[in-house]
């Protein structure tokens, strides 16, 4: 027999189907690409975005939300950790965080260069640690969300990628083992996206750059389903997110 209590107690607002407001959401990578893409769904979407870039990553797209932005190179991890505490100082709280931000350096492991290769990894996986570490103690006030940024080639190998693969690689691995460290306490969803059209292509030499009949993903869809996971209702989690084209070979 159901009665009164069992419909109303705890596991009743567990089970709420009230999708969560996306509050402060503090957005990586996000002068462009995939993080600017996550930072304009956020605006539209009621949301406050906390920019962070290595530019200066204010967009007209965000103007009227409120955003606050701060210039960091996540390759130092200490000045990204003093950033995002700033932020979200400024902000009065934060309620989320997207690490958008991603490099590459493309090549066969003895032809790249061992800075430019340590670069990738520290930027791509040391960097989405450090700027989730320093958010974790307000995430955990507001009970806020984390959604980190893999690649499907997190779960596939490439030749001549080995650095970002290593770094993909490790942020699925982080984010596995994160979750389950703070499961209660800050939702966590590892996003796995495929080919995007964005810049993140721009100055490689043509045998690194998809060819003309690639079929790449508008950011801006990919960035609907950040969102998606952001506004889940209380109780119910995404921990993992494939978003790919739909002929993109490297899923699964």
């Amino acid at each position: 027999m159901t009665t009164t209590a069992d419909r109303t107690g705890p596991a009743a607002a567990a089970r709420s189907t009230s999708t969560r407001p996306l509050g402060r959401v503090l957005v990586t990578g996000a002068a462009s690409g995939l993080g600017r893409a996550v930072a304009t769904a956020v605006a539209a979407g009621g949301g406050r975005p906390l920019l962070l870039d290595r530019v200066q990553p204010t967009t007209a797209e965000t103007q009227g939300s409120g955003a606050l932005a701060a210039v960091v190179d996540l390759a130092d991890t200490r000045a990204a950790e003093r950033a995002v505490v700033e932020l979200a100082d400024a902000a009065g709280g934060l309620d989320a965080v997207v690490t958008a931000a991603g490099t590459d350096s493309c090549g066969r492991l003895e032809d790249v260069p061992g800075e430019e290769w340590e670069r990738v990894v520290t930027v791509n996986l040391f960097g989405t640690a450090a700027v989730v570490r320093a958010a974790l103690p307000r995430l955990r006030a507001t009970r806020g969300r984390v959604v980190t940024v893999a690649s499907t080639l997190a779960t596939r190998a490439l030749p001549e990628a080995s650095a970002y693969c290593a770094s993909k690689f490790g942020v699925l691995g982080f984010s596995r083992a994160l979750a389950a460290e703070l499961a209660g306490e800050v939702g966590l969803t590892t996003l796995l996206p495929g080919g995007m059209d964005t810049a993140f292509f721009d100055g490689r030499t043509e045998q690194y750059k998809p060819g003309p009949d690639a079929m790449l993903n508008d950011p801006a869809a990919v960035a609907e389903a950040v969102v998606f996971a952001l506004s889940r209702p209380a109780g119910c989690e995404v921990r993992e997110l494939v978003v790919c084209p739909a002929v993109e070979p490297s899923w699964p």
